[in-house]
């Protein structure tokens, strides 16, 4: 049987088709998916590194509110976001006569929900892939089954049960199943795939998180000031993290 995708989307009953109709939606929706969450992904970390290279000498010299504001430049960033929620909640609180270390600690606390935010942005979308995965296969399987009734009909209709009679319908219905199947396979390896990577950036960001708070309890008396000894401060290689 010669492989004619339009003849045999003509000659598939209206429930078949609304089955393929169905699986070419999920894969358009992964196909944007897995695009949008890559673009995302590449664009925010080079924002991050350019965010990094410029804030770097600020934050080891202790200029919290330069780096605040190098942190507004650097939309798209997820590292700057991530930093500059930690520092405004930081020095905010300093001013309002917090302790260093209290500060710090207010500080940490809003850079989990920051987390939570961000994680929340990074896995929009996943859920179709996951979906997908899971579900194209049987809804392929439906396709099949819709396919084999519609070759029952035939049998019916024409009094014969030969393969000449019902063999285009069961082929045309066994390719349902195989389109489920190509559909999904793809969906699940771009769905590990992603989330290995988003939870690769995520931990680099908690780290950054980490780091920072260590640094505001070891390094806080020098939030206000213009420059301090490098000495004061501690490493900030969480910069370059993400």
């Amino acid at each position: 049987m010669d492989l004619d995708l339009v003849e045999l989307w003509h000659a598939m009953g209206g429930m078949v088709r609304a089955v393929v109709i169905v699986l070419t939606l999920q894969a358009l929706g992964c196909i944007t998916v897995a695009i949008d969450r890559v673009i995302l992904l590449v664009t925010s970390s080079r924002r991050s590194r350019h965010f990094a290279r410029e804030a770097g000498a600020l934050m080891a010299s202790g200029r919290y509110r330069e780096v605040v504001e190098v942190a507004k430049k650097h939309e798209g960033s997820h590292l700057a976001s991530f930093i500059e929620t930690g520092l405004s909640t930081f020095t905010k609180r300093v001013q309002e006569g917090h302790t260093v270390e209290k500060a710090a600690q207010l500080a940490s606390r809003a850079l989990e929900r920051k987390g939570e935010n961000v994680s929340a942005a990074l896995h929009r979308g996943m859920n179709v892939l996951a979906s997908t995965g899971s579900t194209a296969p049987f809804v392929g399987l439906l396709g099949t089954v819709l396919g084999i009734l519609n070759a029952f009909k035939l049998i019916a209709t024409e009094g014969s049960g030969g393969m000449g009679t019902i063999g285009a319908a069961i082929g045309e219905a066994l390719i349902v199943t195989g389109y489920g199947l190509i559909v999904a396979i793809p969906s699940v390896l771009l769905f590990n795939w992603l989330s290995g990577r988003i939870t690769k950036y995520e931990s680099g960001l908690v780290n950054a998180g980490s780091e920072l708070v260590d640094q505001l309890e070891a390094g806080g008396g020098a939030t206000f000031a213009d420059t301090a000894s490098e000495s004061s401060a501690p490493s900030v290689a969480y910069a370059t993290t993400a």
